[in-house]
């Protein structure tokens, strides 16, 4: 295994244990994107660039975009719930 090969193993990792363990929903969404397109490079240097190509798509484009529209959209639901007091996430 390369030196890169072990540093990209490692952000993995702890992309993976902050989007865990982080509290705010945005930062979950954008450490996950970060975590797709360590991913797609990781396919990549696996020699498999039709499973990078698909990680890269899915994972960090299409998936994200998704998770961005339902945190608008849930956001947009507690407005129009303002006489509830809001309840921490």
């Amino acid at each position: 295994m390369t030196v890169l090969e072990i540093l990209l193993l490692l952000f993995l990792v702890f992309c993976a244990l902050a989007a865990v363990t982080t509290r705010h929903l945005i930062a979950s969404v954008i450490i996950f994107m970060s975590y797709s397109s360590i991913m797609a490079v990781l396919w990549l240097l696996l020699e498999s660039p039709d499973l990078a190509i698909t990680e890269a798509a899915v994972g960090a484009g299409v998936t994200s975009l998704l998770f961005f529209l339902a945190l608008r959209r849930v956001r947009a639901w507690k407005e129009v719930d303002r006489d509830e007091p809001e309840e921490p996430l």
